[in-house]
């Protein structure tokens, strides 16, 4: 079981160099290569009993999450230090992290029970365009639900702006503003009005008392994340955004039951769907065709996902609109939003 845990690490660390972290991407190869089991956090990781693959237990991001805490707080000194000015030796990096290990065990075994949430909220970007793409579409105020939602950053997108191609999409007064490389054409110029929202996750975090950990799990070499995430956890912690705590799709079935005349009910997920049970993801698909059948122009349904595909690069994001439950590719965005490949016209 270590080859396979050994060689998640190593498949992560080349994501997080993809997406511009290269400080995580080190880290996670020396512990591939450097981490024994001789003690109890190296010693559950190897031993690992489930799927340590990223887009399973995330095991190596759920290690790296901790370990930024304990450097980010200033639990631990001797990692913080080398956090904030990481050292040229791989020698001198790993053995403050090794001793970390050691130092925190506790701490580090319950992070290591719960999985990534990263409210990574420049993934706002592709719901602002499809905000207004259907705007323009339907010209009716929107009701939102969200799919993992955890602590709501992104059910919010309304109250972030995207800049785009010398264009500002979203309120002029914005605390959170969002720039990313934009390539194809621009959205249509029509604000979305959103008339009600609410998301659901099955361990929803709170912007105010969770706030630590959420920016644990942004890499450390990512500033401009880091402060990213820090105001938009300012606005949700003033928004309050409902979130439920339940089972995704059991949720969908409720609010898929509940009429919505005069609105478009937009169904959204972000990189989350893919984490769902095979046959929750089937119940889910389901729900959505029964639902879009009883749509109709005056009250109609879309599915917004920005998933991973099986394309390159970054994640796909495709649009379903009922009532006739047509697809369009509206195109594909990089997994933290840095760039948006935006295909749809008009």
């Amino acid at each position: 079981m270590n080859a396979r845990v050994r060689d998640s690490f190593h498949v992560q660390a080349g994501h997080c160099e993809a997406l511009g972290s290269p400080f995580t991407a080190r880290l996670l190869r020396l512990l591939a290569d450097g981490l024994m089991p001789d003690g109890a956090v190296a010693a559950r990781v190897l031993d690992w009993p489930g799927d340590p693959d990223g887009k399973a237990d995330a095991l190596a991001l759920r290690l790296a999450g901790g370990l930024h805490h304990l450097a980010r707080e200033g639990i631990d000194p001797d990692l913080a230090a080398v956090y904030s000015a990481p050292p040229d030796d791989d020698a001198a990096l790993l053995a403050p992290v090794l001793a970390a290990l050691h130092r925190h065990e506790a701490a580090l075994l319950r992070w290591l029970d719960s999985a990534p949430q990263t409210n990574e909220v420049l993934r706002s970007v592709a719901l602002i365009a499809a905000g207004h793409w259907l705007a323009a579409r339907t010209g009716l105020p929107m009701v939102l639900s969200e799919l993992g939602a955890s602590a709501g950053l992104n059910l919010i997108w309304d109250h972030h702006a995207l800049v785009a191609g010398g264009r500002r999409f979203g309120p002029a007064e914005a605390t959170v503003t969002l720039c990313p490389e934009w390539s194809g054409p621009l959205p249509p110029d029509a604000p979305p009005r959103i008339a009600a929202r609410a998301g659901v996750d099955l361990n929803p975090v709170d912007p105010l008392r969770d706030r630590g950990r959420l920016l644990a799990y942004v890499w450390a070499d990512q500033a401009d994340r880091i402060a990213r995430t820090e105001a938009a956890l300012d606005l949700a912690a003033r928004l309050r955004p409902e979130i439920a705590q339940a089972d995704a799709i059991d949720w969908l079935a409720g609010r898929l039951a509940q009429p919505h005349p005069g609105h478009l009910h937009l169904v959204f997920h972000t990189v989350a769907w893919q984490y769902f049970p095979a046959a929750a993801r089937q119940r889910g698909e389901a729900l959505l065709t029964e639902a879009g059948a009883r749509a109709t122009d005056e009250a109609p349904l879309a599915r917004l996902a920005m998933e991973a595909d099986g394309e390159t690069p970054g994640a796909g994001l495709a649009l379903t609109l009922w009532p006739g439950g047509q697809t369009t590719r509206l195109g594909r965005v990089d997994f933290h939003g840095r760039w948006v490949d935006w295909q749809a016209q008009g």
